[in-house]
């Protein structure tokens, strides 16, 4: 996972490490300023992100009803006021009043049948405009569109729409993963889809993934991240993360931003370790439009049908550096999970950077073979031994 991640530091390689630790503190480290670390004014001025409310809470007193909401409140506009007349033409001027209106009335009638012609003729004239105007200057066809960007695969889309015929993504969704090592529970990864929330005023999808170290190997090393990453729903990419980091030796949240228009990257750390005390990173680049970051790139392949023998890929941007992730379906077989048989197909993933293929080693990941692409299963070897993780429950989410 975490060669494929392409460098994505402390979510699961935290958990490899924790195999090499002889001793460590068994708790999250402890440090009186950790609010300091989620305060980033850049970072807030710049995004702006609404989430869904949370439902209301139920009554205090169970005997009594609870609340009704408030009506949604419109405004309408303010009836007009009668203007007032004077009191010398009051009654007494009624008479020559209906007069006025009837003659006003004929005036009227034959005012719009002398506009009904005048319209007719300009009518008449515009028309015959527009046909010379049509015969001078021929519209001009337009290039057929193409999905952008041309490096990835267009199976399963429809012309130049950057949003797959079949969405994947259910809210709701929830894969939960047991990673292991020598058979041996280390800990617990989930995959979610949690409600849209507005990104800069744009409906986004909001994928987080959270790990935890199991009872046993929090005795060694405790971790507890998570990360909830943005991504837009009509291009598909991803606008912000944020990362939050709480484990034995270090607490750490990092934050990125994806300006689309001016394609940058801007990436901003806070952390503080036992051992260096407190830290703080800025980092800003140029990327190529249609970019992913590490987190939104394991939700982004689930798009892609993954033919066996063929080759799938897309750009990725992280640590000042721009990639392109590569992906070949090498088979597909059925894994035998604790769910049961499931269908899947085997990816071998590799990354290019600068132009140069990249091998990431003997990594394997496993997506059911169906419409949903779910993260089945993911096999990265190490130095001694592999490290897996391997579902062990799904919620599919809301259709």
């Amino acid at each position: 996972m975490e060669g494929f991640l392409v460098k994505v530091p402390n979510l699961l390689g935290s958990i490899v490490a924790v195999m090499f630790l002889a001793s460590c503190s068994s708790s999250v480290l402890k440090y009186e300023k950790s609010e300091n670390l989620k305060k980033n004014d850049e970072f807030e001025n710049a995004v702006s992100i609404v989430k869904p409310e949370a439902p209301a809470p139920a009554p205090a007193d169970p005997t009594q009803p609870a609340e009704t909401a408030a009506a949604p409140v419109t405004t309408a506009p303010a009836p007009k006021t009668p203007e007032k007349s004077s009191s010398k033409s009051g009654a007494s001027s009624s008479k020559g009043a209906t007069t006025k209106s009837n003659s006003s009335k004929a005036s009227s009638s034959g005012a719009a049948s002398a506009s009904a012609v005048s319209t007719k003729k300009d009518s008449k004239k515009s028309s015959a405009k527009s046909a010379k105007s049509a015969k001078a200057e021929p519209a001009k066809a337009e290039a057929p569109a193409t999905r952008q960007p041309d490096i990835e695969d267009s199976v399963g889309f429809e012309g130049a729409s950057r949003r797959p015929l079949k969405d994947p993504f259910r809210v709701g969704e929830e894969v939960v993963h047991d990673v292991h090592y020598f058979k041996v529970s280390a800990g617990e990864l989930r995959l979610k889809v949690e409600p849209f929330a507005m990104v800069n005023n744009r409906k986004s999808y909001t994928f987080a993934i959270e790990i935890k170290t199991s009872k046993l190997f929090n005795s060694f090393y405790s971790v507890d991240d998570r990360v909830e990453t943005f991504v837009d729903f009509e291009d598909l990419v991803p606008r912000v993360f944020q990362l939050h980091v709480k484990e034995s030796k270090q607490l750490r949240e990092a934050k990125m931003l994806f300006d689309t228009e001016k394609n940058t990257a801007t990436f901003w750390e806070k952390k503080v370790t036992k051992e260096d005390g407190e830290e703080e990173k800025r980092q800003q680049w140029d990327i190529l439009p249609f970019t992913q970051n590490v987190y939104s790139a394991v939700y982004y392949m689930r798009n892609f049908q993954w033919e066996t023998g063929k080759e799938y890929s897309f750009r990725v941007a992280n640590d000042n550096e721009n990639l392109v992730f590569s992906g070949k379906a090498i088979r597909r077989e059925v894994l035998d999970t604790e769910l049961g048989p499931m269908k899947a197909i085997v990816i071998q993933p590799n990354i290019v950077l600068k132009g140069k293929f990249k091998p990431i080693g003997d990594n394997f990941i496993w997506l059911s073979d169906d419409d949903r692409k779910y993260v089945l299963r993911i096999e990265s070897k190490i130095k001694i031994g592999t490290l897996v993780s391997e579902v062990v429950s799904i919620n599919p989410g809301k259709p």
